[in-house]
């Protein structure tokens, strides 16, 4: 979808207009579609081409969950493709609290061309999305992440060469990362085993909606089962934003599921380990792990910029 170095206008995006809220939204075609379009705009940006496709385009991101590499990642992202990022903070947009989140969505939408959300309630960023008439992209809520999907299979893709097929194990919480990469592996064909302790495991709605959209992710509460033959291994923090009253009993409950160069060993000679930052070493991951030669961690932290950038050209077209 990137133009070429010619006098014919691009190819209109078969995206414009859509919201990405879970990634459901689009099929296997429709997500490697971005794959792709990440690949190409990670090219030009490392060959120094410019390529402001969105020039005079805006973006609001709504905020009700602090993060710097969100707001990094899409706040350069659009400036590179030539457009503007408006940050505004929890103080200035109270979902659901000021006025509806729907009332929200309405008004920012006759101000700007897209919206981006990062909050907790996931219902809320639904009902935001149905009452704007723009696009608006989800950038975490407790249920979902899909921008982090699509840049961790980016970071698989870019190792492997391909998706289908490659087995990939997530150990730990089945989270809203846990959900979106359940639903990216099924719409890519890469075969995904989540290990999870008891009681934490992915909502068995989302296990559902991957089994409709591909292969649904195979679940274990053994973490070396997972391990076992896995070319990824992937983890997120014990306690997330919002779950602090639980850190404790996480802590207890978890320790069998840290990634360690004993748990690692498990998997193959060429396998990689994954995590969506931040970390917190010697908790989920040790600190030889993370900062070993298997991790690609920082490679997927860039990728969000990439990944990012596709689906804000494709959105807006």
């Amino acid at each position: 979808m990137i133009p070429q170095q010619n006098d014919a206008p691009p190819e209109p995006s078969p995206l414009v207009g859509r919201d990405c809220l879970t990634l459901a939204e689009f099929s296997s075609a429709e997500t490697n579609l971005l794959l792709e379009e990440a690949a190409k705009t990670k090219f030009l940006q490392r060959s120094r081409i410019s390529y402001r496709p969105l020039r005079g385009r805006t973006l609001a991101m709504v905020f009700q969950k602090p993060s710097n590499r969100t707001r990094v990642s899409f706040e350069v992202g659009m400036y590179q493709l030539g457009g503007h990022a408006l940050y505004l903070n929890p103080d200035e947009i109270q979902l659901g609290k000021r006025e509806t989140p729907s009332d929200t969505g309405r008004v920012l939408a006759r101000y700007i061309d897209a919206i981006m959300v990062r909050t907790f309630d996931h219902q809320e960023l639904e009902e935001l999305a149905a009452a704007a008439d723009v696009p608006v992209i989800n950038g975490l809520s407790d249920d979902h992440h899909p921008c982090q999907a699509l840049a961790d299979l980016l970071t698989v893709r870019e190792e492997f060469g391909e998706l289908e097929g490659v087995k990939i194990s997530y150990v730990g919480d089945g989270n809203n990362v846990a959900h979106s990469l359940a639903i990216a592996c099924a719409l890519t064909g890469a075969e995904l085993t989540i290990a999870h302790p008891p009681g934490h495991a992915p909502g068995p709605e989302v296990v559902a909606l991957a089994g409709t959209l591909g292969a649904a992710p195979t679940l274990t509460q053994d973490p070396r089962e997972a391990a076992s033959g896995a070319r990824v291994l992937y983890t997120d923090v014990w306690t997330s934003m919002g779950q602090e009253s639980e850190a404790e009993e996480r802590r207890e409950n978890f320790v069998p599921y840290r990634i360690d160069e004993d748990l690692i060993s498990l998997a193959t000679e060429d396998a990689i380990f994954l995590h969506c930052l931040p970390a917190h070493r010697g908790e989920e991951v040790t600190a030889e792990v993370i900062d070993g030669p298997r991790s690609r961690v920082f490679d997927q932290a860039e990728n969000r910029l990439h990944a990012q950038k596709a689906l804000l050209y494709l959105l807006l077209g």
